[in-house]
């Protein structure tokens, strides 16, 4: 069901070259070299550039790669609705999240989802957010979570729930006695940051270019558990996450949330995606409505 210049062209993408196509193909390098010229010659464009190392992209040829990844998994679906095979049994569900939210909450969530469906399989990748978009508009994933500060090209949000920034610290710790804390006073005590690629830290960052503060922290890191751990080790540490990355650990290890009075802080939202223009198997679309009336809930708790 697909043509052996697309099927060669997939190859040469993901071998990188003609010899490596060829020995995953089990086909001649003239062979597969024939039928690139033919696709070139049918598209119009060059879909490669010949380099001494191996075969790369052009601009066009990424564009050709997308769509037809993107057609695959379209004929994928289809003949999986066929056979039957979308029915709530032994589906795989690929989910796509950023750091924070993989913590936690997703794997609470998925484990909850599967005490009622256990013939449901799970597929999950922990990406930045570009990287979480990226997977949805390439259709690498059926359903994300993210924190997202905007609506993203080519992707449905479902739900979304509002997601401000909080401060987390031990109950004990000085700055746990004040509801709202002052911006300034952060820079009296060991800060654990995340790394500049997540919605969070540029927020954080905005809001102290804004004040003329900036504040250095102790630690960065693009994996949660680590900002976690070190917390949990440090008893006058402070880090920044959304409450739905943390809300299950707060009382179990003794720890505060608190607000900051910025107005920058609270632009975030969590955000149920899938990616556009694909309608949901009976397995996702169950999932769907799981996650909504989860995430639902635990926004109700987390409103003041």
């Amino acid at each position: 069901m697909i043509s052996t210049e697309v099927r060669y062209f997939l190859a040469v993408v993901e071998a990188g070259s003609l010899s490596a196509a060829s020995d995953s193909l089990f086909v001649a390098v003239s062979a597969i070299s024939r039928q690139i010229k033919r696709l070139e010659q049918q598209v119009g464009v060059p879909l490669f550039a010949r380099q001494a190392r191996g075969m790369i992209l052009t601009e066009a040829g990424e564009i050709f790669a997308q769509h037809v990844r993107k057609n695959l998994l379209d004929m994928e679906y289809a003949l999986a609705e066929i056979k039957g095979l979308t029915a709530v049994r032994r589906t795989l569900i690929r989910v796509a999240c950023t750091d924070g939210l993989a913590f936690s909450l997703l794997p609470r969530l998925i484990a909850a989802f599967r005490d009622a469906h256990p013939g449901v399989l799970f597929d999950v990748k922990v990406a930045s957010p570009q990287g979480v978009a990226t997977l949805l508009r390439s259709g690498e994933c059926d359903v994300a979570l993210q924190f997202s500060l905007h609506a993203e090209r080519g992707v449905e949000v479902q739900a979304s729930w509002p997601a401000p920034v909080r401060l987390v610290m031990h109950q004990q710790h000085p700055l746990a006695q004040v509801q709202q804390i002052d911006f300034t006073a952060l820079g009296h005590y060991p800060l654990a940051l995340p790394q500049q690629n997540t919605t969070v830290r540029q927020l954080f960052e905005l809001a102290s270019h804004m004040r003329g503060q900036l504040i250095e922290p102790v630690m960065t890191c693009d994996n949660f558990s680590t900002l976690f751990h070190f917390l949990l080790r440090t008893p006058l540490a402070v880090t920044i996450c959304s409450a739905f990355t943390v809300m299950h650990e707060v009382e179990t290890h003794g720890l505060a949330l608190r607000a900051v009075a910025i107005d920058q802080l609270n632009q975030r939202h969590l955000q149920l995606q899938t990616p556009s223009g694909r309608p949901p198997g009976a397995a996702l679309q169950l999932f769907l409505h799981f996650l909504e009336a989860q995430l639902d809930a635990l926004a109700r708790r987390l409103t003041p």
